[in-house]
Formats: C-alpha cells, sequence, structure tokens
C-alpha cells in the first residue's frame, strides 16, 4: 500500500520549512517537497538583517539551510521534486511531482512567488549586483547612492517611498503617465524631494561595468532614449504566484494569490497556504515563517479533529 503522510508541505521556503518543523515536532508524519535547494526564494538573497535572532545578519542560503536542519532534527523528511498536480477533491490528497506520486491526510502550500522580470539582456546575471526585486531587503545597501524603481503600482510606489528614506536620489519609470498604485500613496511620494518621476519609459538596457551603473530607457510614444545613471535598479513590476500546479483545487484570487485567512486555511478543508503563495499585506520571511507555525498548528488541529 502507498504510504499516507499526515501534512505534505509543498515548497521549502521559510514558510515551508518552519511548518515542517512546527509538524515534525507535534508528532506529524511530515514531508518537504522542494523542486530546488532549500530556502526558496530567500536563498537568492545575499543578506539578511531584518529576521531576528542574527545580530550581524545572515545570508539567505545559509539561513535555508538551518531552517531544514531544524525541520529534520524532529523528523522531517525532505524530497527535492517538482509538484506537477495534484487533487484535493478525496480526504486523502493526492500530489503529484516529478519523482512520483504522494499521498497526505493535509496539504500545506508554501510554493511562494516569483518576481515578475523585466526579461532585458543580463538582468540574471545582475541579480544582487544592482538588480533587486525587494526593496526592504537590500535598499540599505544604497544609502545616499541613487538608485530607479521600475514601476507604477502600490508595490512600485511603495519601494519608492521607503527607498527615498534611504537614497541620495529616487527615479520612478513608469510606462504610463499616472501611477497606478491607490491615491493614498500618491501624496507622500510626490512630496518626497529626492523623487523624480519619468513617465512613459521603459527600462531597454542595463549599463554595465562589473555591476549596473545605469540604465538605457525608451519614451514610449517618442521612442526616444535617455541613458540614466545609478547604483542600482528595484523591479517592482508585480510578482507570479506558484500556483499554476493548483489547476482549480482551491479559491485563488483575482492575482492568482491562494485565498487564505490569517489562518492559513483554504477553501478546502485540510488545506493550508502559507507565506507568499496567499492573499496578506506584507510578505517577508518573518510573515512567512509566522505563517508557517500556523499552517501546522491548523493542520494538527484538523487531524485531531478526523
Amino acid at each position: 500500500m502507498e504510504h499516507i503522510y499526515d501534512t505534505i508541505i509543498i515548497g521549502g521556503g521559510p514558510a515551508g520549512y518552519t511548518a515542517a518543523l512546527y509538524a515534525a515536532r507535534g508528532g506529524l508524519d511530515t514531508v518537504l517537497l522542494e523542486r530546488m535547494s532549500a530556502g526558496g526564494q530567500m536563498a537568492l538573497t545575499g543578506d539578511i538583517d531584518n529576521y531576528p535572532g542574527f545580530e550581524e545578519g545572515i545570508d539567505g542560503f545559509t539561513l535555508g539551510m538551518k531552517m531544514q536542519q531544524c525541520a529534520e532534527r524532529f523528523g522531517a523528511k525532505t524530497e527535492y521534486a517538482e509538484v506537477s498536480s495534484v487533487d484535493f477533491s478525496q480526504p486523502v490528497k493526492r500530489t503529484e511531482t516529478t519523482g512520483g506520486a504522494y499521498l497526505s491526510k493535509t496539504v500545506i502550500i508554501a510554493a511562494g512567488a516569483n518576481p515578475r522580470e523585466l526579461g532585458i539582456a543580463g538582468e540574471q546575471e545582475l541579480i544582487g549586483k544592482g538588480v533587486h526585486y525587494c526593496a526592504h531587503c537590500d535598499g540599505r545597501f544604497y544609502k545616499d547612492k541613487t538608485v530607479a524603481v521600475i514601476g507604477g503600482g502600490n508595490s512600485a510606489v511603495a519601494d519608492a517611498l521607503y527607498l527615498s528614506r534611504l537614497a541620495k536620489k529616487v527615479y520612478v519609470i513608469h510606462r504610463r503617465d499616472t501611477l497606478r498604485a491607490e491615491r493614498i500613496y500618491h501624496e507622500p511620494l510626490m512630496k518626497a524631494e529626492n523623487v523624480e518621476f519619468l513617465w512613459y519609459s521603459t527600462v531597454s538596457e542595463f549599463i554595465t561595468d562589473t555591476r549596473v551603473t545605469g540604465i538605457s530607457i525608451k519614451n514610449v510614444k517618442t521612442e526616444a532614449k535617455t541613458d540614466i545613471l545609478c547604483d542600482g535598479v528595484f523591479v517592482s513590476i508585480g510578482r507570479k504566484p506558484a500556483t499554476d500546479f493548483l489547476k482549480g483545487n482551491v479559491l485563488l484570487d483575482k492575482n492568482g494569490y491562494i485565498i487564505a485567512d490569517e489562518s492559513t486555511r483554504t477553501s478546502v478543508e485540510g488545506v493550508f497556504a502559507a507565506g507568499d503563495i496567499r492573499t496578506k499585506a506584507l510578505r517577508q520571511v518573518v510573515t512567512a515563517a509566522a505563517d508557517g507555525a500556523v499552517a501546522a498548528h491548523y493542520a494538527e488541529e484538523y487531524l485531531a479533529g478526523k
């Protein structure tokens, strides 16, 4: 007979491994499925200095490995496989992966969300060398320097406001002539003396030495090109939650995030969503870890009720 786990956790970032720690420590037969390496998106972050307990900061890869070791100390298993589909229609949930099928009584989905990229040459190679996707993570490296924020939605405006308190100069580059962000964000950004807006503009190229030294922007109306010197670029054009494999098994919001409140419960009994993949106000390592603990708690409660 196929083995039936108490809980399967999809995703090995801070939400996933915290859930694994709490579930395994609580005596649940736990397996975590991760497609790449411990830490998820966090593992790509050079320095994390806003996660409690590390007074000198810690790099994301090391923190991910430590979280994995904590969970495995209590018996959680890690399997490296990519989830291709799920079936939550029965009391025993089925998760199909590149390494075969897994069965479980509960599932905690912690697959995260990936930043949308600009899609221009050299972007991948310049991550951490002047190209960033999280102002709250990496903004401190640009104190008294010049940065550019790409985007015009709520996250871009919030990033620009945050960076305006650190950087000497902030360019906000947007392909339209007005911000898409909610009106409440507009006034404080407009009042910031070190913020300059470049409307009807897109980034066409990175200017580099061994790292970013500037960007070339193109006016979408006139197609005129201009070079701007800057020390860093923060891409804030949205995130894409990793929910393609769910295929209608749980309810999603209009942006593709799993609808789940602070209890992490989804529309399906016994299925929980933790971390960046669920609807929430703040997506940070510490909030993802908190979600993982909550999800494990409610998974245990669900199993006890059965």
